[in-house]
């Protein structure tokens, strides 16, 4: 069947998050109240070394799949073989939690942490991991758009069944693993229904004859084998952050700097909806052996989804405090400095995703293995210092001092791979360096602006919800000004906004 086209998928998938978005501000506002610090810290604690585990394990034979698939469709034996391996990679994931529990080193490696709800973690990411393959088998095939609709429907089941459960009093950490199994199942089925109506149906034969299998592992094996040094050292570095935290600021810490992420994921939401589809379109590029294809959309879409994050994140850095209270309550108050370093985060993580996929599409996965070991290695003293007591050489920063670590090792790394890249794609690197100051400078100052204005005119006191709402429709008319008078700050040019206005009145008009 006929797939849907490039931008077809990014507004299915852009529509989704904005939903996502509305949804996830009810959610995200929600939980941590009914949690609290410590459960939601120990929630996303057990959930981050699963999800490092996973990491470990998959060691880049995900994107490797999804790059394949988006090559060869019609390869079933493709998806047979993966699929199998990450049976074989959960088998794997339970033997090690059973091997830690009968041995009764778990409290060592997890400090603070009940075994029942070791395994609790393990289940729930093992089966978001599953999903999140069967999301890019949908966007492989080109159908993203009735996946799209299926996450508003499962989104908007997610967040009635996490209120009703607030409501009721029923909103504890067992109770919010459940949830977690239940939307996931959910998904899951949905889109292997709507591979199944379009011709991409799982229900087949998974069996394949050794030959075919042998010819698999070489592949990914071949495409894979650099990840396995930066996947152990990603395992092992992200888990010595979290649990140095854990150590020194305990299940509370831990809730600020979840608190901190989540707020920072928001913000991507609008940018994540395009990265995985971009990768896709690089790895098409490559196939052909089109590098000015690559160079074009590199320069089409990277700036531009760059200036979109930093739409966001400038003004929620801004409002950190008004946003940690809104979304945490005022058990999360001293989280505000966290949320504020943590908005900045997805600014330049859009940058890294995009430059990766670049890397990945071309095959160029040892340089872009060792710019991430690098930094990763690099990045474990830095959070030492800044999270350990000050009676051992640190500054005791806790959940913000992992947060300032985070956006330091990222913003250096991420510049590093756009210069490859840049090089790759015979593209100016200064000048894309230069747009993310000149972006982030001009919406930080429009941000603080606002604020000014709002305190200085209209003095709203009575009501943070409310200050807020009306700061963000003033900055994103300020915003909206600025992209008319100065296009190039979002990655546009005249030419651009006539289209886009051209869109519009077509739109409109044929409505």
């Amino acid at each position: 069947m006929a797939t849907d086209s490039l931008k077809k998928r990014y507004f299915a998938k852009l529509s989704a998050n904005f939903v996502g978005f509305a949804i996830s501000l009810v959610t995200e506002a929600v939980v941590p109240r009914g949690l609290g610090p410590r459960a939601y810290g120990d929630f996303s604690f057990l959930s981050n070394f699963f999800t490092q585990i996973v990491g470990f394990l998959d060691m880049g034979t995900a994107t490797c799949f999804y790059t394949k698939l988006s090559q060869r469709q019609q390869d079933f034996g493709l998806v047979s073989f993966y699929l199998s391996l990450t049976g074989l990679i959960c088998f794997l994931i339970f033997v090690i939690v059973a091997f830690v529990h009968v041995t009764g080193i778990y409290p060592k490696i997890l400090p603070d942490q009940h075994i029942f709800y070791i395994y609790l973690a393990a289940a729930s990411v093992i089966l978001a991991w599953f999903v999140q393959t069967l999301n890019n088998m949908a966007d492989a095939y080109g159908v993203t758009v009735s996946t799209e609709i299926a996450r508003i429907i499962q989104k908007g089941l997610g967040v009635a069944l996490v209120v009703a459960l607030f409501l009721t009093g029923q909103l504890n950490l067992t109770h919010f693993f459940y949830y977690q199994y239940f939307i996931s199942i959910f998904i899951a089925f949905a889109f292997a229904w709507i591979m199944q109506r379009n011709d991409h149906s799982l229900l087949r034969s998974w069996l394949l004859p050794w030959n075919k299998i042998k010819a698999y592992i070489k592949e990914f094996y071949g495409y894979s084998r650099p990840f396995f040094i930066v996947a152990l050292a990603g395992l092992i570095i992200s888990f010595l952050d979290r649990w140095m935290l854990q150590i020194f600021g305990g299940s509370l810490e831990q809730g600020f700097y979840a608190l901190s992420y989540k707020i920072g994921a928001v913000c991507f939401l609008f940018t994540g909806a395009m990265t995985q589809l971009i990768m896709r379109e690089f790895a098409i590029f490559f196939d052909k052996k089109d590098i000015h294809g690559m160079a074009r959309l590199f320069r089409r879409y990277v700036p531009m989804l760059y200036a979109i994050s930093a739409y966001f994140a400038c003004f929620i850095a801004v409002q950190s405090s008004e946003v940690t209270y809104i979304m945490g309550g005022a058990n999360f108050a001293q989280a505000n400095l966290a949320v504020m370093v943590m908005a900045i985060y997805p600014i330049h993580q859009t940058y890294g995703q995009l430059s990766t996929a670049v890397f990945l599409a071309t095959g160029q996965t040892g340089l872009y293995c060792t710019i991430a070991i690098v930094f990763t290695l690099i990045g474990l003293p830095l959070t030492y210092f800044l999270i350990a007591p000050t009676d051992i050489m640190g500054l005791n920063a806790g959940a913000s001092g992992l947060a300032i670590k985070m956006v330091v090792i990222q913003f250096i790394g991420v510049n590093v791979q756009l210069y490859f890249n840049a090089r790759l794609l015979g593209l100016n690197f200064w000048r894309y360096f230069g747009h993310q100051v000149v972006s982030i400078g001009a919406l930080v100052t429009l941000a603080v602006l606002t604020g000014l204005i709002i305190d200085t005119f209209i003095k709203i006191k009575d009501s943070i919800l409310i200050s807020f709402i009306i700061n963000g429709i003033l900055y994103s008319i300020l915003v909206a000004g600025l992209l008319v008078v100065f296009p190039i700050v979002f990655g546009l040019n005249r030419n651009d906004l006539n289209r886009l206005k051209q869109t519009v009145f077509q739109k409109v008009f044929s409505s």
